[in-house]
């Protein structure tokens, strides 16, 4: 069955609690949830697990417990290193295998508890790691609001180019790059020429910003020269984490042209470390809104009605910033934005087809962004150049300062959460990155 028509079962029942008691209270990692991860405690090697409340499953202990079989033992197996791609590569019914099998274990009644509590580890105690070795890494463009803004800043005359309509835009980033939640963002160095200088100069970037995204992890992949049809495209999804793509506008804004990003955005990108699964997404799909009516049909490749049918998601993201001041002062992070992922123009499937669609192989754990996520009106711009106009009206802070880009000492959390009428809410975890200066 594909992928494209979302399955619900007894995993999803709102009513469902677990016998781990932090469950009844965690916003995030509800029974209903079940995240993929690595983690490792001091001296450990990293392998995978599940997170279920403040706990994590630790899947290789698992799967030498006893208390699996079949496809949940070979997925808990192929989860028991250090990277998830072994799981990844055997697909959705692997996967959704192990979600039936966790769910029975860890709900209320489970005649199993005492068997498992001792393979619960406190995320206290545990260093979360990337979940999938990347092999490689695409940024998409499908924040339709995000393009048109910064198309406005950097083109004026021109801010939507004619092909945006028509096929899902994106670049080529830098995997050995991409850090898991809570890894320092160094101030990159690069190449700025300001408008009234002469020449270019070189030094720590002075307009470092942020960027709400998505990132989409690749499951089964496929081979050179063939293709993904759209319809089939999300049973080659694994799941989703929040992805923060780290920029430097003042760089970004004299390298860009010919040829797109590239130091501006290659020095490090943020990922959520825990990997929500398109089985624990199925109750939060939606209708993709439709497109305007002047707006161009996707081509046949892109087009499907499944897909259209329930391609978008029930999500809501924010951005929190705290500045190192907030924090010795004892003040909450500062919102900058919150909004609805269905401002992204492209579905994620649409992005999987597409990449694909010159028969470009992707593999078991590649890594794709979704591309900014903003909204059409103040107060939901995922990223720092559209909410202060490119530096033109400074963010007043609680503690009394100002920002209009990024300075040493801030922090950046990315968080989203998943909500449905007569679903439980599950959400995605941190991603949070704070800023060091610049080395050299």
């Amino acid at each position: 069955m594909s992928a494209n028509a979302p399955i619900i079962d007894e995993t999803h029942d709102p009513a469902l609690r677990s016998w781990v008691q932090s469950e009844r209270d965690c916003v995030d990692f509800p029974i209903q949830n079940l995240p993929l991860g690595i983690f490792c405690r001091a001296g450990e090697a990293p392998r995978g697990g599940v997170a279920i409340g403040r706990y994590i499953v630790d899947l290789a202990a698992l799967a030498g417990s006893g208390l699996l079989e079949g496809e949940a033992l070979a997925a808990a197996e192929a989860a028991s290193g250090p990277a998830l791609n072994p799981l990844l590569a055997l697909g959705t019914a692997t996967r959704r295998a192990l979600r039936r099998r966790l769910s029975a274990l860890l709900r209320e009644g489970a005649g199993e508890r005492t068997a498992i509590e001792p393979l619960l580890v406190p995320m206290a105690e545990a260093e979360m790691h990337l979940p999938a070795r990347i092999g490689d890494y695409t940024d998409f463009y499908v924040g339709i609001h995000h393009a048109a803004n910064i198309g406005a800043i950097f083109r004026p005359e021109n801010p939507l180019l004619p092909n945006y309509k028509h096929v899902p835009i994106g670049y080529h980033g830098r995997a050995s790059t991409v850090r898991p939640s809570g890894t320092a963002v160094i101030r990159p160095l690069g190449q700025t020429k300001a408008p009234d200088a002469d020449v270019p100069s070189f030094g720590p970037a002075r307009r470092l910003d942020h960027e709400l995204e998505l990132g989409l992890w690749i499951a089964t992949g496929n081979e050179l020269g063939s293709t993904i049809p759209i319809a089939e495209a999300l049973d080659h999804v694994a799941g989703l984490s929040l992805l923060n793509d780290w920029s430097a506008r003042d760089v970004q804004a004299w390298e860009y042209q010919p040829l797109g990003p590239f130091l501006a955005k290659n020095f490090v990108t943020t990922v959520s470390p825990w990997l929500v699964t398109m089985e624990a997404l199925s109750p939060f799909r939606r209708a993709q809104p439709p497109r305007p009516e002047n707006d161009p049909r996707a081509l046949p490749y892109l087009w499907d009605e499944g897909d259209q049918a329930s391609g978008a998601l029930s999500l809501t993201l924010e951005v929190h910033l705290s500045t190192a001041a907030m924090r010795d002062a004892g003040l909450a992070p500062h919102r900058l934005s919150s909004g609805p992922a269905t401002n992204m123009y492209w579905t994620l499937a649409q992005m999987v087809t597409h990449h694909a669609s010159n028969g470009c192989a992707l593999m078991p754990g590649d890594l794709m962004g979704s591309g900014t996520i903003s909204g059409p009106d103040d107060g939901s711009q995922g990223s720092l150049m559209e909410i202060t106009r490119n530096a033109r009206n400074a963010i007043a802070l609680p503690s009394g300062e100002t920002r209009t880009f990024l300075e040493d000492g801030d922090e950046i959390v990315l968080t989203g959460r998943f909500e449905a009428e007569g679903y439980r809410a599950i959400g995605l975890g941190e991603c949070r990155g704070t800023i060091t200066p610049a080395r050299g």
